[in-house]
């Protein structure tokens, strides 16, 4: 049997990726500051700080169980899809693993909302 939306696993499945995501978009940010095309970067990296901080926000009221748990994680998994979007036209390996793990937390964050 798989986990049940509003489970305990569920919310800390979600709690997990979205921690693992903030840490993702907080390092590729880093990284594409030193690319040598970052002005054409402009977009992703404000993406990065978007997604990095919705993540967080989304661990804290998941954390503290509060009944607005779910329109958060609905937003993060909006904003973690964007965030996917905008690491995927990047080929460097940064965008690309940040791109996954962005997708896996929106999907996550689904399961919160389900």
């Amino acid at each position: 049997m798989g986990v049940l939306p509003n489970s305990p696993k569920t919310m800390d499945a979600c709690i997990d990726s979205c921690v693992k995501c903030a840490r993702a978009c907080e390092e590729c940010f880093t990284a594409c500051l030193e690319e040598a095309d970052v002005k054409a970067r402009d977009k992703c990296i404000k993406t990065l700080n978007d997604c990095a901080e919705i993540c967080l926000q989304a661990v804290q009221f998941m954390a503290r169980n509060s009944n607005l748990s779910k329109p958060i994680c609905k937003l993060c998994a909006d904003i973690c899809d964007a965030c996917a979007k905008e690491c995927e036209m990047f080929k460097d390996d940064h965008c690309q693993a940040c791109a996954k793990i962005c997708r896996e937390c929106a999907q996550a964050c689904r399961n919160m909302v389900s």
